[in-house]
């Protein structure tokens, strides 16, 4: 019967756990204070929400870059967890390798968008 325990355990695997788990909390936590700035400004904005609040909102160079970082992270935490969704669940390398490229050119084709509508504003 073999052990696999101990200091004959058998690792395998990319080893990214502390690092991911840690840069998931991260992510969430600047997103959830990300959420809560952005509530905070559309609670105590005078008058109606509408496309000029908004865009008033987002017009200054502060928090465009505020929310570039946010989306950055945000791109980030998906890519981590889509990664171990790949490496957990696809068994083919092939296939796993060409859903991760597939994944990584749509993230950054998102973060592209996403630059784009943010400094047209």
């Amino acid at each position: 019967m073999a052990v696999n325990y101990g200091s004959k355990r058998i690792v395998v695997g990319a080893h990214y756990g502390l690092r991911d788990w840690l840069a998931q909390r991260v992510t969430a936590v600047l997103m959830a204070l990300f959420t809560v700035v952005v509530l905070a400004q559309v609670i105590f904005a005078k008058g109606p929400i509408g496309y000029d609040q908004w865009a008033g909102i987002f017009s200054t160079q502060w928090m465009k870059v505020l929310t570039f970082t946010v989306i950055v992270a945000m791109l980030y935490h998906v890519w981590v967890g889509v990664r171990d969704i790949w490496m957990d669940y696809v068994k083919s390398a092939a296939l796993r390798l060409s859903l991760q490229v597939f994944s990584i050119a749509w993230l950054v084709g998102c973060a592209g968008w996403a630059i784009q509508v943010l400094w047209r504003v």
